[in-house]
């Protein structure tokens, strides 16, 4: 309808506004909590397991054994997986603001329980604490869909990419403040009880309090989300779903007017009555198809197999990068033997490393897309990142042998590093935007949730998977626990493999760099209407000059 049409045209060219850079503070807090919530969790398994799993006649601390390990940091990602499909299709049935609440408090309340994890055996603590990780990832899969939608619905189309863009960099400063909390509660908890190292004192490397460390690192997660809870209820629900989807124009632009500055007069209102007749049978000849109409899949089938395809094949490389962290932590002396430490220490030394990687290795990435998606484009920066990935990995794998012996190291760390680079400046950042501006208003959320499942199921096929994959050849030098695998080496020439396929399904993404989300989605298509059945807006500006 023309009505839709000058609501939507007016959010596109609207210039950037306070509220813009309020609503990427609102909805990147979210992101900021989830990556909190998610990544927090490895700083101290290497402490549960000295607590839980303590075997006072072994000469090495006690350790998660590796299916338990598996479940604890595993949990929350198959969570996350269901909860971007639930929430994804949730936010396109209900409207995006009242989910948007639902996700917020799920991850504040199972966040605090997961922390409160009971139980009088190792058993108890850990089948009690995936339990809420489980239904704390479950919340934060609702994130992914509904961030990424209303940032997208929010913005104006010059911009749009930085927007979403600097949402998901929020995850970047998530990484970051879990490390640090972390380091602060280890340092804090080391200075008020110190211990031995568990060579010269197995029991006693492990004190009893070290049991409220890990506790308060992962309850810490809830209060960021608390503090956003108040705005997110307060954000009206987006112009273009309340517009193209619950049909309602009125409220669509007095909703703008309200948070953008923008103010649309209708100046035929009376003859809305008149020409309802004629908005109806449009209505009936414009039939919305569905997600797994014939229509959908001829005009977005294609979009939808290269957006998941890409996020599934981007996040099994992703989420791999951990297996030779442990190798960059050795080799550089962030990490010493386990059995020098006490429990606390090596809580803080791991955390200290991952602080680092994420100040230096992450965070770059990330802001390097916000500054240059809507200069370059899209589709120019996931296919550089898939490339330079793949370069990068070939480098890794092909003189692997050269890189792991003394004195060629730092070689190693650096390749390591543009790996990492050029996947948060690349499909890390892309695989995100791309899909909540590409498909039609009524399906958005849920083709992002799609497309995002599918690349919490590569991370978990990253993760744990290859965890397994990546174990020696020879059954002597595997970790503890673990079968003979492929080896590191054939484990990136496998991974470099999976930078090639997301290099080539790309093509199937188009560019959305400058273009509306209806000119994309190809809503534009399918409002034509008779002028008869329009009404007739015109756009206001005020004294401030908020808005082109």
């Amino acid at each position: 309808m023309a009505q839709d049409r000058k609501v939507l045209d007016a959010l596109d060219t609207a210039k950037t506004q306070w509220y813009h850079f309020t609503a990427v503070v609102i909805a990147g807090m979210g992101f900021f909590t989830d990556a909190y919530d998610l990544f927090s969790i490895s700083l101290v398994t290497k402490l549960l397991g000295r607590i839980y799993y303590f075997n006072p006649a072994s000469k090495s601390p006690g350790s998660l054994p590796p299916n338990v390990s598996a479940a604890v940091n595993g949990v929350a990602f198959c969570g996350t997986l269901a909860g971007q499909l639930f929430f994804g299709w949730l936010g396109d049935k209900m409207g995006r603001k009242k989910v948007y609440g639902m996700t917020l408090m799920l991850m504040v309340i199972c966040c605090l329980a997961s922390g409160l994890s009971f139980g009088s055996s190792a058993k108890g603590v850990m089948a009690t604490l995936c339990f809420f990780r489980f239904w704390l990832g479950f919340g934060i899969g609702g994130d992914y869909p509904l961030s990424a939608t209303i940032m997208s619905e929010y913005a104006n189309k010059r911009t749009r990419g930085a927007f979403i863009a600097a949402v998901f960099a929020m995850q970047g400063f998530g990484n970051l403040t879990g490390g640090i909390v972390a380091i602060i509660v280890s340092a804090a908890f080391k200075s008020r009880f110190d211990a031995p190292a568990y060579r010269d004192d197995r029991a006693g490397s492990t004190v009893p309090q070290a049991d409220y460390a890990w506790r308060i690192v992962l309850m810490f997660g809830a209060i960021p989300a608390l503090l956003t809870y108040y705005w997110r209820m307060k954000m009206p629900e987006t112009a273009r779903y309340t517009a193209l989807v619950a049909k309602n124009d009125k409220k669509a632009a007095a909703d703008m007017a309200r948070v953008l500055n923008v103010e649309l007069v209708d100046e035929q209102e009376k003859a809305a009555a008149a020409t309802a007749a004629a908005a109806e049978e449009e209505a009936a000849r414009r039939e919305q198809y569905g997600l797994f109409s014939r229509e959908f899949a001829r005009r977005h089938g294609h979009h939808l197999l290269g957006t998941t395809v890409c996020w599934f094949v981007l996040d099994i490389a992703y989420y791999s990068q951990n297996l030779f962290q442990k190798d960059i932590y050795t080799a550089v002396q962030w990490l010493p033997k386990a059995d020098t430490m006490s429990a606390l220490e090596e809580m803080f030394k791991i955390s200290r490393a991952q602080t680092l990687v994420a100040l230096c290795g992450t965070i770059p990435g990330y802001w390097f897309t916000v500054l240059f998606i809507d200069i370059v484009g899209r589709f120019a920066i996931q296919l550089g990142g898939f490339f330079l990935m793949t370069a990068f990995m070939l480098g890794l794998a092909v003189p692997y042998h050269h890189w792991t012996t003394p004195g060629n190291h730092v070689g190693f760390v650096v390749m390591y590093a543009f790996t990492f680079f050029f996947a948060n400046f690349g499909p890390n950042s892309t695989t995100f935007i791309v899909p909540a501006e590409i498909f039609p208003a009524r399906l958005r959320s849920t083709c992002h949730g799609i497309s995002s499942a599918a690349g919490k199921m590569g991370a978990i096929v990253g993760s744990f998977g290859f965890l397994y994959a990546a174990q020696s050849t020879d059954p002597s030098k595997t970790d503890a626990g673990y079968p003979p695998g492929i080896g590191v080496r054939n484990s990136l020439f496998l991974l470099a493999g999976c930078n090639v396929v997301g290099f080539l399904f790309t093509f199937l993404v188009p560019e959305s760099k400058g273009k509306s989300l209806e000119e994309l989605s190809g809503e534009n298509e399918m409002e034509a209407e008779p002028a008869a059945a329009t009404n007739s807006y015109r756009q206001t500006v005020p004294d401030s000059g908020q808005s082109e």
